[in-house]
């Protein structure tokens, strides 16, 4: 299972000998890098990490007659602004980074418009005001500075990529946890006003930190920077890349958002809801190392097909038939460790695909691609939610979640058969080359030989 899988990783629709193209310098695997990694894990922990805290947010904006307007609709839309809007300045963060400060220029960006965007939230008077600030504002700045950092460590790494991946993608756990765990509290004793601006004060100072330690290898590298390559396109397995993004993150919303919801709907109070969303951020934290270190391992699409299917079975084996607030919180934490692949392998997996060189353009069509899914799942599962039904009121969103995670392992599984299979035609054309080189040696040998007894006869 380990060679075939290794196989999975090993081949690459270029053709190349070296992963990321001719002419490559080989990554150093390690040195600067790791500090990188702490920049990384830093940079996911508060901007992920605030999109993640909006699922307290949306419970208490839910349960709270704040905006006399609002709807259930507006909240779930505006949860997902922070996701689509996220994924959508990719373009513009991508060609930001041609500037001369590189990716630390729209990083700096991002930056103010998080925090800026936090901050203008906390005066939100109507709800079309919390579209603008907390949905748009907080959801282009996570992109600004979330996009460029993303490419920057699989430049420092080869053998050990995904397990720096794997470590930098927890830190969206760890800051989930302490920004759920804050806004609770924040919540209860001062308001979402000032919850807002503290989160804010906390995101900036974080944020710039890891803004001014991150570096990039990009002149040494030379990537694509342009905003659409379309040529990618072409290739069979950039399709069902694309294609497991895209249908993996309607599972994946509609699971970190609606869980905190549905606790209330099982008679949690408001602080267990928000503690769900807690335990759904700490599994994330400890199951997306293993994750790296264990695509390492044994393949990178390989375990990426297996923790997509798991995680689909796990919501109709453990989270379907949840109906008490203790079992909720083993769903959240076993479900929390694996419901996140896609943050833990996207970028290995797509520097596996096309190598570093490609990689940038390649991760604007993936962060383009889950836009529309990013923004509507929510939705989608707060529109099928049949309140009348009480504890069972998300059920269909449930299932909803569970045929998407399903649905889309058979998208890997196929990649992986693709890419095992260019293995092995790799191998035959590198055997067939070398008896071919062989032959010729004898034939050669064989002359000098002929020759040899020719001049002593």
């Amino acid at each position: 299972m380990a060679t075939g899988s290794k196989a999975c990783s090993a081949a690459r629709p270029n053709g190349d000998d070296h992963p990321d193209g001719p002419g490559s310098p080989p990554p150093p695997d390690g040195g600067y890098g790791w500090v990188c990694v702490l920049a990384q894990f830093l940079v996911n922990g508060f901007t992920w990490g605030v999109a993640a805290g909006y699922s307290v947010y949306l419970a208490h904006y839910l349960s709270n007659n704040l905006f006399a307007e609002g709807r259930p609709l507006d909240y779930a839309l505006i949860g997902g602004f922070n996701f689509a809007f996220a994924v959508l300045v990719s373009p513009f963060a991508t060609v930001a980074s041609r500037h001369p400060w590189g990716v630390r220029g729209p990083m700096l960006g991002g930056v103010v418009l998080l925090s800026g965007g936090l901050i203008a939230a906390s005066f939100a008077s109507r709800v079309w005001h919390l579209y603008l600030t907390q949905g748009l504002c907080v959801g282009a700045g996570i992109g600004l500075i979330n996009v460029p950092a993303t490419t920057v460590v699989p430049q420092w790494f080869e053998k050990r990529r995904s397990l720096a991946n794997g470590i930098c993608s927890a830190g969206s756990g760890i800051g989930g946890l302490i920004v759920c765990f804050s806004t609770a509290a924040m919540l209860d004793t001062l308001g979402f006003r000032w919850s807002l601006r503290i989160t804010a004060a906390v995101v900036f100072l974080v944020n710039l930190t890891a803004t001014l330690l991150i570096r990039s290898r990009n002149a040494e590298i030379q990537p694509d920077l342009r905003i659409f390559n379309a040529h990618l396109l072409r290739s069979y397995q950039v399709n069902l890349l694309l294609s497991w993004s895209v249908v993996l993150m309607f599972g994946y919303i509609t699971l970190m958002f609606s869980l905190a919801d549905y606790a209330r709907a099982i008679g949690s109070s408001s602080q267990d809801a928000a503690n769900i969303a807690t335990f759904l951020n700490l599994g994330t934290a400890l199951g997306r190392p293993l994750i790296g270190y264990a695509s390492d391992r044994f393949g990178r699409v390989h375990v990426a097909g297996i923790l997509t299917l798991t995680c689909g079975l796990l919501i109709f084996v453990l989270w379907l038939p949840s109906t008490t607030y203790a079992a909720l919180v083993v769903f959240a934490i076993v479900s929390g460790a694996i419901l996140g692949v896609f943050w833990a392998v996207i970028g290995p997996l797509a520097a596996d695909v096309v190598g570093l060189k490609q990689l940038p353009a390649l991760l604007n069509l993936v962060w383009i691609s889950v836009a529309l899914p990013s923004l509507f799942a929510e939705v989608i599962a707060l529109e099928i939610r049949q309140s009348s039904l009480g504890s069972r009121s998300y059920i269909y969103a449930q299932v909803f979640a569970g045929v998407s995670y399903v649905v889309v392992s058979v998208f890997l599984w196929e990649l992986c058969r693709v890419r095992r299979a260019q293995a092995g035609a790799t191998w035959a054309r590198a055997r067939i080359a070398e008896d071919r080189g062989s032959k010729k040696c004898k034939d050669f040998n064989n002359k000098l030989r002929l020759i040899f007894q020719m001049t002593c006869h």
